[in-house]
């Protein structure tokens, strides 16, 4: 063994271990760092706080109320020892960043200084991006970038700055970041979506997509990663030897957490905690320290903000815990890779999962609607669904040891096969008495109310039906989550789009009845997609 190599095993198992600040309960200290609603009651005047909450549906905030808001989130922020505020955005990087600026200015003489803090600096920012390269497609004055205030996605303080989550965009409009595209993709799903619901419930007036992210990660001891120029460059390792049995510790997975690792991640889970991330699930992963992080599930904006602020956290928290953190998907040959499996669903103003089988015929063929509708968009775009979770660590990743392929498909199990193969044997046009009775009966009144996994889970598929939700699997681990979620909310959104114009041309042309429209158009649709399933 190398003298450094000793040096840095000696090092670990004599650190001293880090004392970590424990509470007997989360809840007491969730969302202390947060703006959200609780501070906003007791900061806010009640004109300001209902136009924040007003923006969440959609209502854009009159600046002069943007001065009282400003107002508010900067006396928060001082009353926690706050000194300096930033937009914080996420460009297209995949990474996350920030200019500071302190609260702290003087009047021209140079006397009196005060802390100031805006509606205008709320609002809208431009962050050092003079320079912004052009590329030689835009005049030199217009190479400049803008950040824009999401209020949908509340502010929240890391150390002693503020950072307001925002959209980053060009002199002339164009997107330059993960965020905007998301916002777009978030609302025409959500239009869409409605339209579709209608079908069932007159009372839905939004539809969410939800997102439940789950981290996977390598923990290395920071002197042996400072050791390996390849790690430090690369995030994996480019020389080495595989072991002469291949990957021994499978069974890491089922063994208990590390001492030293749990430190660290009880650490993290604190500072998850402050930041308002409600993280839930901390365990090993297959391969040797390797291990897993994932939260409750949240609305797609905020839990793409979350997952990006998330890998930040981890980054700094490690540092104090002399551990490197490695996020690409494969950095080492010859072990399990890691993933940022994405669990997207829909949900309605109404307390309704789109994607959960009820029961009811009614509710279920409401399901039956937009889980094959889902298929139907993954089968028509596949190829932009590959190449959105496509990067050059990713693709070493996928189709290797417990990765999924880098093919998409859709694995829905035996149950829901069997349902969608009596589905399609029901005949085109009106459905007779007999048929009716039939599809209550045997497809739709028969389907169980699935909460949890029932079906042969098909670990391996990188698009799975797990129970209520669909499971994006092949989503790389150092990704930024809104990639994916654009395209998915997206490719969803325009299918939900052609399938209302197909029901109501049905309806309108051919004398229809709204169940039978759709169990009409639900039928072509399983012929066409089962080359994916």
């Amino acid at each position: 063994m190398s003298t450094f190599r000793f040096q840095a095993l000696r090092k670990a198992t004599d650190r001293k271990p880090v004392h970590v600040e424990e509470l007997d309960r989360k809840s007491a200290i969730f969302g202390s760092n947060v703006f959200g609603d609780k501070a906003m009651r007791q900061f806010l005047t009640p004109e300001a706080y209902k136009a924040v909450k007003a923006a969440a549906e959609g209502v854009k905030i009159d600046r002069k109320i943007a001065d009282y808001i400003a107002l508010g989130m900067k006396e928060w922020a001082l009353s926690k020892g706050v000194t300096h505020y930033t937009h914080w955005f996420q460009p297209l990087t995949g990474t996350t960043a920030e200019k500071h600026d302190a609260f702290f200015e003087t009047f021209p003489d140079g006397s009196d200084p005060v802390e100031k803090f805006g509606g205008s600096q709320l609002v809208q920012q431009e962050p050092d991006a003079s320079s912004f390269p052009n590329g030689g497609i835009r005049n030199t004055f217009e190479a400049r970038g803008y950040t824009a205030w999401d209020p949908t996605s509340p502010a929240f303080i890391f150390g002693t700055t503020l950072c307001i989550p925002t959209v980053f965009v060009s002199y002339t409009g164009e997107a330059l970041d993960n965020k905007t595209p998301l916002l777009r993709a978030l609302h025409a799903i959500d239009s869409a979506a409605i339209d579709v619901a209608r079908y069932f419930d007159k009372n839905v007036k939004r539809v969410t997509p939800t997102l439940g992210w789950e981290q996977e990660y390598f923990l290395v001891d920071t002197a042996l990663a400072n050791s390996r120029p390849d790690l430090l460059a690369t995030g994996r390792t480019l020389l080495g030897h595989t072991a002469a049995k291949g990957q021994q510790l499978d069974d890491h997975y089922f063994g208990s957490i590390p001492t030293r690792v749990l430190t660290y991640m009880r650490d993290l889970e604190n500072e998850c905690m402050l930041l308002g991330i409600p993280v839930k699930t901390r365990h090993n992963e297959v391969a040797p320290n390797q291990f897993e992080l994932a939260p409750i599930f949240e609305e797609t904006n905020l839990a793409v903000d979350h997952n990006s602020l998330l890998m930040d956290v981890m980054q700094k928290v490690g540092e104090r815990h002399d551990f490197k953190v490695l996020f690409h998907e494969k950095p080492f040959k010859g072990v399990n890779g890691s993933g940022k499996h994405n669990n997207w669903s829909l949900a309605t103003d109404t307390g309704i999962n789109l994607l959960s089988p009820g029961k009811t015929p009614m509710s279920n063929l409401q399901f039956l609607t937009f889980f094959i509708n889902t298929i139907k968009a993954v089968h028509d775009y596949e190829e932009l669904l590959r190449a959105s979770i496509a990067s050059a660590s990713n693709d070493h990743r996928l189709g290797a040891n417990e990765a999924p392929p880098a093919i998409i498909s859709v694995f829905i199990g035996q149950q829901l096969t069997k349902v969608l193969a009596e589905l399609e044997g029901v005949s085109q046009g009106k459905l007779s008495p007999e048929e009716k009775t039939d599809l209550k009966l045997n497809v739709v009144g028969k389907l169980p109310d699935v909460l949890l996994d029932n079906t042969d889970r098909n670990r391996t598929s990188p698009f799975a039906f797990t129970g209520n939700k669909f499971e994006f699997r092949a989503v790389g681990s150092s990704a930024n989550c809104a990639v994916s979620m654009t395209t998915l909310n997206t490719i969803v959104a325009k299918q939900l789009k052609d399938f209302k114009n197909e029901v109501d041309a049905l309806i309108e042309k051919k004398d229809l009845k709204k169940d039978e429209a759709i169990f009409n158009v639900l039928r072509e649709y399983i012929k066409q997609t089962k080359t994916i399933l």
